[in-house]
This record gives C-alpha cells, sequence and structure tokens, in this order.
C-alpha cells in the first residue's frame, strides 16, 4: 500500500469510493455547499494505493473561512469496505494533521462522531455554525480555536 497525491487522473476512481462508501446522496449534505465551486487544497488530497494499483482509500481537504480565519475542512475520507478495519483511515488523517500547521493550515475542523475523532485530537466547537441542518455536536476541531467564533463560509479566494 502507497500513501501518495490524489492526481487528476484519479479523480473518478476517488469519486467512485465515496459513492460506494457514503451513497451518492452524500452530495446534499450541508458540507457540499462549502466545497461548491471551490478546489481542494491539492495537497491534502491523497489516496491510498495498492501494488495492484486499486484505490483502497482516499482523503480531501478544502479551504474554508470562520469570520476571517482560515481552516481546512478535512473530509471526506473514504476507505473501501474491503479495506475497513486496517487502520487505513487513521492513516490519511494522521498524515493531513502532520503537515497542516507547518503548512499554513494550523486549524482543522470536520463533521463527524466525536468518540471516533477524539483520538486524533478533535474536540467540539462551540460557536463555530456549519450551514444547516448541520448537528453542533458533530462539529469538532483540531488545533488553535480558542475564541473562534462564527459561520463556517466557503473560502474562494
Amino acid at each position: 500500500m502507497e500513501l501518495r497525491d490524489e492526481t487528476k487522473d484519479d479523480w473518478w476512481s476517488v469519486e467512485t469510493l465515496y459513492d460506494l462508501t457514503f451513497a451518492p446522496s452524500r452530495k446534499a449534505l450541508s458540507s457540499y455547499r462549502l466545497r461548491d465551486d471551490v478546489s481542494p487544497v491539492a495537497a491534502f488530497c491523497q489516496v491510498i494505493q495498492s501494488d495492484d494499483g486499486v484505490i483502497g482509500g482516499a482523503i480531501r481537504c478544502w479551504p474554508i473561512r470562520i469570520e476571517g480565519h482560515s481552516a481546512l475542512l478535512l473530509g471526506p475520507v473514504a476507505v473501501h469496505p474491503t479495506r475497513q478495519g486496517e487502520g487505513l483511515g487513521g492513516l490519511m488523517i494522521h498524515d493531513v494533521l502532520r503537515r497542516a500547521a507547518p503548512a499554513g493550515w494550523p486549524r482543522v475542523l470536520l463533521v463527524g462522531d466525536a468518540p471516533y475523532y477524539a483520538r486524533f485530537g478533535f474536540k467540539p466547537l462551540n460557536g463555530v455554525v456549519m450551514p444547516p441542518p448541520t448537528n453542533p455536536e458533530r462539529i469538532l476541531g483540531h488545533g488553535p480555536w480558542a475564541g473562534i467564533r462564527g459561520r463556517v463560509r466557503r473560502r474562494l479566494d
């Protein structure tokens, strides 16, 4: 298995993996409104590929703003059902978190299950508001979030 940067040739394979893992209706989720017409941050879009060329996992990150503060929106993160339980998702998340702050992205946000993501250092963010209908208890942050409050918006620059 190799963790590597996603290329444009991987796009269809990654989209198929996301559809398989989350269903095509995933694009109706509120977090996708933050991705509309915004390019992902290429340095944090990766795949895990097996020796036979099959993509078994993928992660993407997007630029966002909260009241003038930049952050990465982590996700989606997907692991093929036949590869789940092997630690591939954790490997991809740890890699993003290890590289984010040194690359100028000290804050990372995601929408997810707090007990699962706590092991990566994510904590609930009070006062940070995602587009509705996001459950506020699922808005989690990693990094320096003290005093940052407000609505999460697309970062278009």
